[in-house]
Protein backbone atom coordinates (compact mmCIF):
# COMPACT_ATOMS: atom_id res chain seq x y z
CA UNK A 1 0.00 0.00 0.00
CA UNK A 2 1.57 3.48 -0.47
CA UNK A 3 1.57 5.72 1.96
CA UNK A 4 2.00 9.47 2.07
CA UNK A 5 2.45 11.79 4.60
CA UNK A 6 1.11 15.89 4.16
CA UNK A 7 1.70 17.93 6.34
CA UNK A 8 -0.26 21.70 7.22
CA UNK A 9 1.09 24.44 8.88
CA UNK A 10 -0.87 26.79 11.27
CA UNK A 11 0.31 29.61 13.55
CA UNK A 12 -1.20 31.04 17.02
CA UNK A 13 -0.99 33.47 19.88
CA UNK A 14 -1.34 32.76 22.99
CA UNK A 15 -0.49 32.89 27.29
CA UNK A 16 0.21 30.55 29.74
CA UNK A 17 2.03 30.30 33.28
CA UNK A 18 3.55 27.27 34.76
CA UNK A 19 1.75 26.54 38.14
CA UNK A 20 4.46 26.43 40.54
CA UNK A 21 7.23 26.36 38.16
CA UNK A 22 10.91 27.87 39.48
CA UNK A 23 11.73 30.14 36.89
CA UNK A 24 10.64 32.88 35.13
CA UNK A 25 7.92 31.11 33.27
CA UNK A 26 5.89 30.59 36.17
CA UNK A 27 4.76 34.22 35.43
CA UNK A 28 2.40 34.63 32.96
CA UNK A 29 4.09 35.58 29.38
CA UNK A 30 2.85 34.65 25.62
CA UNK A 31 3.99 33.12 22.29
CA UNK A 32 3.71 32.65 18.75
CA UNK A 33 3.06 29.13 18.38
CA UNK A 34 3.53 27.25 15.34
CA UNK A 35 1.86 24.01 15.30
CA UNK A 36 2.92 21.32 12.02
CA UNK A 37 0.28 18.43 12.13
CA UNK A 38 1.41 15.62 9.56
CA UNK A 39 -0.78 12.73 8.25
CA UNK A 40 -0.10 9.89 6.79
CA UNK A 41 -2.63 7.42 4.14
CA UNK A 42 -2.87 6.59 0.74
CA UNK A 43 -3.44 8.90 -1.90
CA UNK A 44 -6.90 8.48 -3.65
CA UNK A 45 -7.10 6.14 -6.71
CA UNK A 46 -10.37 6.18 -7.51
CA UNK A 47 -10.02 8.38 -11.19
CA UNK A 48 -13.65 9.69 -10.58
CA UNK A 49 -13.13 10.83 -7.40
CA UNK A 50 -12.41 14.96 -7.07
CA UNK A 51 -9.67 14.37 -4.58
CA UNK A 52 -7.70 12.08 -6.73
CA UNK A 53 -4.15 11.95 -6.34
CA UNK A 54 -4.41 13.46 -2.69
CA UNK A 55 -3.89 11.56 0.79
CA UNK A 56 -6.35 14.35 2.27
CA UNK A 57 -7.28 17.90 1.34
CA UNK A 58 -5.03 20.59 2.68
CA UNK A 59 -8.81 22.67 2.87
CA UNK A 60 -10.33 19.22 5.45
CA UNK A 61 -7.46 19.36 7.59
CA UNK A 62 -7.32 22.77 8.04
CA UNK A 63 -10.98 22.69 9.12
CA UNK A 64 -10.46 20.10 11.67
CA UNK A 65 -7.63 21.42 13.35
CA UNK A 66 -9.01 25.17 13.35
CA UNK A 67 -12.23 23.88 14.71
CA UNK A 68 -10.45 21.64 17.29
CA UNK A 69 -7.33 23.44 18.63
CA UNK A 70 -7.08 26.95 17.11
CA UNK A 71 -10.42 28.54 17.57
CA UNK A 72 -10.06 27.20 21.44
CA UNK A 73 -6.52 28.39 21.98
CA UNK A 74 -5.58 31.11 20.17
CA UNK A 75 -5.79 34.13 22.20
CA UNK A 76 -6.11 32.78 25.16
CA UNK A 77 -4.73 32.82 28.77
CA UNK A 78 -3.99 29.22 28.97
CA UNK A 79 -3.92 28.52 33.07
CA UNK A 80 -3.75 24.61 35.08
CA UNK A 81 -7.28 24.46 36.28
CA UNK A 82 -5.46 24.46 39.79
CA UNK A 83 -4.41 27.96 39.57
CA UNK A 84 -8.20 28.93 39.82
CA UNK A 85 -8.17 28.09 43.32
CA UNK A 86 -5.10 29.86 43.90
CA UNK A 87 -4.93 32.84 45.97
CA UNK A 88 -2.00 34.57 43.96
CA UNK A 89 -4.18 34.23 40.49
CA UNK A 90 -6.95 36.69 40.55
CA UNK A 91 -7.71 36.65 36.56
CA UNK A 92 -11.07 38.09 35.36
CA UNK A 93 -11.97 41.01 34.04
CA UNK A 94 -9.78 42.38 32.26
CA UNK A 95 -9.46 38.66 30.15
CA UNK A 96 -12.11 37.65 28.03
CA UNK A 97 -10.63 34.41 27.20
CA UNK A 98 -9.12 31.90 29.93
CA UNK A 99 -8.84 28.67 29.72
CA UNK A 100 -8.75 26.28 32.28
CA UNK A 101 -6.85 23.00 31.65
CA UNK A 102 -6.56 20.42 33.04
CA UNK A 103 -2.72 20.02 33.13
CA UNK A 104 0.05 22.27 33.13
CA UNK A 105 0.14 24.32 30.06
CA UNK A 106 3.25 23.21 28.13
CA UNK A 107 4.15 22.52 24.86
CA UNK A 108 4.44 18.65 25.42
CA UNK A 109 1.14 19.06 27.59
CA UNK A 110 -0.53 20.82 24.81
CA UNK A 111 0.76 17.61 21.77
CA UNK A 112 -0.76 15.66 23.83
CA UNK A 113 -3.84 17.08 24.06
CA UNK A 114 -4.24 18.22 20.29
CA UNK A 115 -3.86 14.32 19.34
CA UNK A 116 -6.76 13.08 21.40
CA UNK A 117 -8.95 15.86 20.16
CA UNK A 118 -8.22 15.01 16.59
CA UNK A 119 -7.65 11.19 16.28
CA UNK A 120 -10.22 10.26 16.07
CA UNK A 121 -12.31 12.58 13.72
CA UNK A 122 -9.63 11.97 10.56
CA UNK A 123 -11.38 10.56 7.59
CA UNK A 124 -11.37 6.67 7.42
CA UNK A 125 -7.60 5.54 6.12
CA UNK A 126 -5.75 8.60 7.42
CA UNK A 127 -4.22 8.57 10.33
CA UNK A 128 -2.26 11.33 12.72
CA UNK A 129 1.51 10.55 11.44
CA UNK A 130 3.28 13.78 14.17
CA UNK A 131 3.10 16.94 15.29
CA UNK A 132 5.45 20.01 16.55
CA UNK A 133 4.87 22.55 18.30
CA UNK A 134 7.14 25.12 17.98
CA UNK A 135 7.08 27.84 21.26
CA UNK A 136 9.84 30.27 20.49
CA UNK A 137 12.74 30.55 17.74
CA UNK A 138 14.41 27.66 19.27
CA UNK A 139 12.59 25.22 21.24
CA UNK A 140 10.05 23.04 19.98
CA UNK A 141 7.99 19.99 21.26
CA UNK A 142 7.07 16.90 19.16
CA UNK A 143 4.46 14.14 19.13
CA UNK A 144 4.54 10.65 16.68
CA UNK A 145 2.13 8.34 16.93
CA UNK A 146 4.73 5.80 16.63
CA UNK A 147 6.10 6.77 20.31
CA UNK A 148 2.22 6.47 21.41
CA UNK A 149 1.04 3.13 20.43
Amino acid sequence: MNQIRVTKEFRFESAHALRGYDGPCKNVHGHSYELSVTVIGPPVTDVHSVKLGMVMDFGELKKIIKSHIIDRFDHALLLNADQSQDENCKVGEPFENIVFLPYQPTSENFLLDFAKRIIGILPPGIKLHSMRLRETGSSFAEWYASDNE
